[in-house]
């Protein structure tokens, strides 16, 4: 009986420290998100006060695809929000 206790008792243990776990990085990743799409707002409000013909709406597109693609790699962004922010980027 003590045998199961004990195994029961860790194995709640190891639940409860993943759920923290993965909440603490969701959080992380959306911080991280959301800083840098402030960043990249920052880098366009700047780059946008030189004289310059306006960006190809497609390149941006693949611009910020590719910063998307990158944050997914470094495993700030779960496939779920990747596919929820890639869908927002593309959509008309």
């Amino acid at each position: 009986m003590g045998l199961l206790r004990g195994v029961a008792r860790t194995a709640v243990i190891a639940g409860t420290a993943t759920a923290v776990s993965n909440r603490v990085s969701r959080r992380q990743a959306g911080r991280w998100s959301r800083q840098a799409e402030q960043q990249y707002a920052e880098q366009q409000y700047y780059a946008g006060g030189e004289e310059e013909a306006e960006p190809d709406p497609t390149s941006a597109k693949l611009d910020q695809l590719r910063q998307l693609g990158e944050l997914k790699a470094q495993g700030v962004l779960t496939e779920a929000e990747f596919e929820q922010q890639k869908a927002r980027i593309l959509a008309p």
